[in-house]
């Protein structure tokens, strides 16, 4: 019998309430809360529990505290990788960023989705769709990125946009929906 944790990380539909699964959202509240308890000059303290808190830290990473997610272990970051004050990561499946991402104030970023259909909502399973940022992207703060979106190398994402889409590379994308505003000239 397969284990519920193998169903989420393989993007199947799986019980949240599963012992194991519960105790890897246990797990990564309780890092986000050692991390959250940083002071400003613990930089060391702070890099090595963000290490421990997110699957992969390549290369020179910042998150200014309170960050919070659900795993922690399916977030992976490049270098040059910032987040303000206030992130919030719910990594039910990966959430890949690459190099020189920088993430506004609030930015909330969703892998975790349920069943459209109430009556398989109601029976408590969900599922996750990944999450991929390229490199040198700008998501602005209060900006939502939902299940299943990609967003392409130079992109930016206004400040409190919804995307719901992918984005192409170069592009900037703002609104409710987030909607092309323009793209953004070559060298």
């Amino acid at each position: 019998m397969e284990r519920e944790k193998e169903r989420m990380l393989a993007g199947e539909a799986y019980d949240p309430a599963d012992p194991e699964i519960t105790a890897d959202r246990r797990r990564a509240r309780d890092r986000c809360r050692r991390y959250n308890d940083t002071a400003p000059t613990e930089t060391d303290r702070r890099e090595r529990l963000l290490g421990e808190l997110f699957g992969e830290v390549r290369g020179d990473a910042t998150v200014m505290p309170p960050v919070r997610c659900d795993y922690g272990y399916n977030v992976g970051v490049g270098d040059g990788f910032f987040a303000n004050y206030g992130c919030v990561f719910l990594d039910a499946a990966p959430i890949a960023f690459g190099g020189n991402c920088l993430l506004g104030p609030g930015v909330h970023v969703y892998t975790a989705t349920h069943p459209i259909d109430p009556d398989e909502r109601a029976a408590g399973r969900e599922f996750g769709e990944p999450v991929t940022v390229g490199d040198d992207v700008w998501i602005g703060g209060r900006a939502v990125i939902t299940p299943g979106v990609e967003i392409g190398d130079g992109a930016v994402v206004a400040a409190g946009a919804v995307v719901v889409d992918d984005v192409p590379a170069r592009t900037v994308v703002g609104g409710n929906p987030a909607e092309a505003i323009r793209e953004i000239d070559g060298e």
